[in-house]
């Protein structure tokens, strides 16, 4: 079993940065991979980053392509966030994602295992 805890978020004006940060334990030498999801209400899940465990490789989604980075602390199990240029678009609540699948697709929720608590951004504009 895995436990993700998050921390960080809050609101910020557009063009503001934040951090999101995502803490990790229990059997954490199983995964695979882990990752940041959003959801605003009324909406799916919608993947923003990844990180595959195996190699640190990072992924992000085409939206936050340059203005979003994904980071791993390896050393503490800690999950980054960084989000600069913020948009109000930007705009959720954040879900920090962990899972041990061989055939990932990034952006299917039900691909990942275990999930954070979630926090939430406000971007205003």
């Amino acid at each position: 079993q895995v436990h993700l805890v998050q921390s960080g978020g809050g609101s910020v004006q557009a063009g503001g940065s934040l951090r999101l940060s995502c803490a990790a334990s229990g059997s954490i030498s199983s995964l695979k991979y882990m990752g940041w999801f959003r959801q605003v209400p009324g909406k799916e899940r919608e993947w923003v980053a990844g990180f595959l465990t195996r190699d640190s490789s990072t992924y992000s989604a085409d939206s936050v392509k340059g203005r979003f980075a994904i980071s791993h602390d390896s050393a503490n199990n800690i999950l980054y966030l960084e989000m600069n240029s913020l948009k109000p678009e930007d705009t959720g609540k954040y879900y920090c994602a962990a899972g041990a699948l061989w055939n990932l697709r990034w952006a299917v929720p039900s691909d990942y295992n275990f999930w954070g608590q979630g926090t939430q951004v406000t971007v205003s504009s």
